[in-house]
């Protein structure tokens, strides 16, 4: 296994992780600065106003978004298991 092999699964598992955690990262971003502008808007200075809102859609964008994101790791745990024989080499 060179050097080059290795930053190549690295590469591809980090490129997995950002994919992977995008859609709810997103979709939480989205809503907290929705709820952030109502805040300003509407000068309602409740903490717990921006948390409540987030936390349901991020939950409702796992569900959404739960397929694509298994069937993300699981083709990069796939290809990982099935190059393993290829990775180990007896020294």
């Amino acid at each position: 296994m060179t050097e080059q092999v290795v930053i190549d699964m690295i590469a591809a598992g980090l490129f997995t992780i950002i994919i992977s955690a995008a859609p709810p990262l997103l979709v939480g971003l989205a809503v907290g600065l929705t709820v952030s502008i109502f805040q300003t808007v509407t000068s309602i200075q409740e903490q717990t106003l921006a948390f409540v809102p987030k936390i349901v859609a991020v939950l409702i964008a796992l569900v959404a978004f739960g397929p694509f994101i298994i069937s993300n790791i699981t083709e990069y745990f796939s290809t990982i298991v099935t190059s393993l024989p290829e990775l180990i080499v007896p020294m």
